[in-house]
């Protein structure tokens, strides 16, 4: 079913005709026009950046749920570190793992569909063809956790405070996007964009966004930017069970939670609780998991992976390890530098240092060849750039370069990769002879067996709270300190890593991260990757600035079609790896995970997510007999 067309609401027009008087004849004849030209409106269940919806209104269910799964039961994973916090929208503290699962938005997106999003909270959208603004209708009957109504002046508070008092990264991009947001009524309110900017992705965009009560903050005199161990009040599905500040988080499934039955919800939310154990050492984790401390795991170790899984449950068939498809793109996961770090600063000396990780000994070695090397920024899908620009990316790039805002070797060169290694120990000459080439060009010489410039020695340290990556970073680090590179690895807990990445410390040299990127990137390309965040994002950690890549973003939210996004993309993956500011790790396109056996999920999972808290399910009679064998 195509979205309906129809004639705009007059409390969508902020300037009703009736106002005007006879005396305007002119000015009367010019609103008519101008009216007439976005009379014309889209009403839908929902809304796609490109092409068509795949759920119809009358949709019954997701395609890739069992809109029967029973409810029940509880569900626990396993976290790193601690919690100090249930504010997940301040720099301050370090928030539970899902504290955001008490908030919904206006829209929700699906595992099975790029680009689309559906009415949550909202029944229906009503936009202009040119998606400058949006009137939203709220469903009937929306009630936070506490039963209280749930209004369009709930979701208006949320925008603003937000807006005043978000992570600044996020706040920036936020008021660049909306020009009012007004409450029409109790059930409807209408965003109206800014002008001159890109419209194609901001209804997505402001539907998006979580949505708080006002009515609980200001009675309990919350401060957004401050943490607390209370959560804001949200209309979720899961509400605060117990807590063991740091150690253990319960959430609970709330039995009045408003939108149980509709179609976009069924066969989801399907556990009583979901519990989330932390751990401050991987291994420790693991062997809580083998002792049943807690009952899913999503395995990240290779090692474990290939030789940890022959402890007694599985071989007594109490716990089930499955390998399952994975078609997202990969995670972005890297370390990157500090560019504020002087010696950073140069992408010749960048790309030194990463030349001497020898993924292919690593894969081999170290990860019984399980995963693939990442390149690309969106390593795993189309938007990949390979070899030279394309005549499309050309059109984009040539207009920098003539500015001077991007060296010409971009518009021949093929998309940079790392080299390829040998898989064994070390760095083959070659490649260390490419990056002496790259340190010489650079002014650097050796000095009693070190890189130097200017009397400065050339090091870099690793910061890292996970034994886990002690067994990789160890060999990069060797490999560096032969080749006359003075690094070091340093290992700190989980509360100096959180203070020491974010801002407004930035004390690091090198961390490990995830570079998100999205199938159909948004304005958080800004948050990552954009100027304005260098200094106050947590997401552009390396502190990135360029004008190329400024412009380049901008040409991507420009992009008015699939073919013209998919080229925008590649160009600006291309620029961005050009300046080698990340060495990219790894990638699996499985999901390994291992469970008690007393948990099911839909044979066919969609392409986008594993879904295990969203969409499995508890089978109570499995979880009898584990319990009869002494299992749980």
């Amino acid at each position: 079913m195509r979205p309906t067309r129809a004639v705009a609401a007059t409390t969508a027009d902020p300037s009703p005709l009736w106002r005007v008087g006879a005396g305007f004849g002119l000015a009367l004849a010019a609103a008519l026009t101008a009216t007439s030209l976005r009379a014309e409106a889209i009403t839908s269940h929902g809304i796609s950046t490109f092409g068509e919806l795949k759920y119809a209104a009358d949709f019954a269910h997701l395609e890739y749920v069992n809109p029967d799964a029973p409810k029940g039961g509880e569900i626990s994973v396993w976290a790193f570190g601690s919690f100090d916090s249930m504010n997940p929208y301040t720099l301050k503290g370090r928030a539970a793992g899902l504290a955001n699962v008490f908030f919904e938005s206006l829209m929700t997106g699906t595992a099975d569909e790029i680009g689309a999003s559906y009415c949550l909270l909202c029944e229906t959208l009503t936009y202009p063809e040119d998606r400058s603004e949006v009137t939203f209708t709220l469903r009937e009957g929306i009630t936070f956790s506490d039963g209280s109504p749930l209004t369009s002046e709930d979701i208006v508070f949320s925008y603003d405070i937000l807006l005043e008092k978000g992570l600044p990264s996020f706040r920036a991009q936020l008021a660049q996007k909306v020009e009012m947001v007004e409450a029409l009524d109790s059930r409807t309110v209408r965003f109206v964009f800014k002008d001159d900017i890109p419209t194609r992705d901001l209804i997505a965009d402001v539907g998006a966004l979580p949505v708080f009560s006002k009515a609980h903050y200001e009675a309990n005199g919350r401060d957004f930017e401050e943490t607390s161990l209370e959560p804001l009040l949200g209309s979720g599905p899961y509400v605060l069970g117990r807590m063991d500040v740091g150690q253990t988080i319960v959430y609970e499934r709330n039995p009045e939670y408003w939108g149980a039955d509709l179609p976009i919800n069924r066969g989801r939310s399907n556990f009583d609780a979901i519990r989330i154990e932390y751990y401050a050492d991987y291994n420790a984790a693991f062997e809580g998991f083998k002792g049943g401390t807690y009952t899913f795991r999503n395995e990240a170790s290779s090692k474990i992976w290939a030789t940890g899984y022959d402890f007694p449950a599985i071989q007594q068939g109490t716990v089930r390890k499955e390998t399952l498809p994975n078609g997202a793109k990969a995670t972005g996961q890297a370390w990157v530098f500090n560019l504020r770090r002087p010696q950073f600063q140069d992408a010749r000396v960048r790309q030194a240092i990463g030349m001497m990780f020898n993924y292919e000994w690593s894969n081999e070695a170290l990860f019984y060849g399980l995963y693939d090397r990442v390149n690309s920024f969106w390593d795993n899908s189309d938007l990949m750039a390979t070899g030279a620009p394309s005549e499309g990316e050309l059109a984009i790039l040539q207009p920098l370069v003539e500015e001077g805002l991007l060296d010409a070797s971009i518009l021949t060169d093929e998309a940079f990769v790392w080299p390829v290694h040998k898989p064994s120990e070390g760095v083959e000459r070659s490649i260390r002879r490419k990056a002496t080439r790259l340190l010489t060009d650079a002014g650097y010489d050796v000095v009693d067996g070190f890189w130097e410039k200017d009397g400065q020695r050339l090091t870099v340290e690793f910061l890292n709270d996970s034994q886990t990556f002690d067994r990789v970073i160890n060999p990069f680090v060797a490999n560096l300190r032969s080749f006359g590179i003075d690094a070091r690895h340093t290992r700190v807990d989980n509360a100096q890593m959180t203070a020491r990445e974010r801002p407004p410390q930035y004390d690091f040299d090198l961390v490990t991260t995830f570079m998100g990127t999205e199938y159909i990137p948004g304005t958080s390309l800004r948050q990552y990757f954009g100027s304005e965040t260098a200094d106050t994002s947590t997401f552009n950690k390396m502190g990135f600035q360029s004008e190329a890549v400024d412009r380049l973003i901008d040409v991507v939210l420009d992009a008015k079609n699939n073919d013209e996004l998919t080229t925008a993309v590649h160009a600006l993956d291309r620029v961005l790896r050009a300046e080698k500011f990340w060495i990219p790790q790894w990638n699996k396109n499985t999901h390994t995970v291992a469970f008690y056996d007393m948990y099911e999920h839909p044979e066919t999972l969609p392409p986008y997510g594993l879904g295990n808290l969203d969409f499995w399910w508890y089978n109570a009679e499995k979880a009898e007999e584990l319990r009869a064998k002494g299992a749980l």
